[in-house]
């Protein structure tokens, strides 16, 4: 079994990767045993299959990669749909930045907002709040520092 996890972990480098195709592996030849006729030894008959497991691993991976490069809304989609837990600990999450937000002052709330969530640049913060971009930046810089301080502190 090691050497087997072995062979697969030598040729996809990523451990959890190669656990996960070691397992599909495993559940495959316990599939087809009835097929294995000897003419090989048993090693080498299971390292061809997961030769294919290894082969589908790629392929699937370049088909995402080139199906996400075009069409990136779809890598979301998939996310959403695949990974339900994911989904709930992003709403874990941003309640929890909610709450460290709403403990910082109105003007570090505000500065922060329209950075990250309106995702204005500082110059447009500063046109808006009509000060120098000298402010907003010093601003800013205070008001990630005090958010990281009250990040850090509910832990």
């Amino acid at each position: 079994m090691s050497r087997l996890k072995g062979y697969v972990f030598q040729k996809i480098g990523n451990q959890q990767e190669a656990e996960e195709i070691f397992q599909d592996v495993l559940v495959s030849a316990t599939d087809c045993l009835s097929f294995y006729k000897g003419e090989s030894s048993f090693f080498t008959w299971v390292c061809g299959i997961a030769n294919h497991k290894i082969v589908d691993f790629y392929r699937k991976k370049k088909i995402k990669t080139i199906l996400f490069s075009h069409f990136p809304f779809l890598e979301n989609l998939a996310t959403e749909a695949l990974l339900p837990d994911e989904k709930m600990e992003k709403e874990e999450l941003r309640k929890e930045v909610k709450k460290i937000l709403a403990s910082l002052t109105e003007g570090y709330q505000e500065i922060l907002r329209l950075k990250y969530v309106e995702e204005l640049t500082i110059k447009q913060i500063a046109k808006k709040l009509k000060t120098s971009f000298k402010s907003i930046e010093s601003r800013l810089f205070r008001a990630r520092q005090a958010f990281k301080r009250n990040w850090l502190a509910r832990e």
